[in-house]
């Protein structure tokens, strides 16, 4: 496997825990019982997983 297909390989992995994120957001903000929140802070892992995957689509595209 080349790095190339490596990183696009990476890349995509970081959009599904985006979308995987953006979905545990949105089901947090419509819970039922609004005093247990939960503990992981979902927007923060949706922006990381996006930043992820930008740095990564880039670094396929330098490859």
């Amino acid at each position: 496997m080349t790095a190339q297909a490596t990183l696009w390989t990476l890349a995509g992995c970081a959009l599904a825990v985006t979308a995987w994120a953006a979905i545990a957001d949105r089901r947090r903000s419509k819970r039922r019982d609004v005093d247990r929140p939960g503990w992981i802070p979902w927007s923060l892992v949706q922006i990381l997983g996006m930043f992820a995957a930008l740095a990564a689509a880039v670094l396929a595209m330098k490859a």
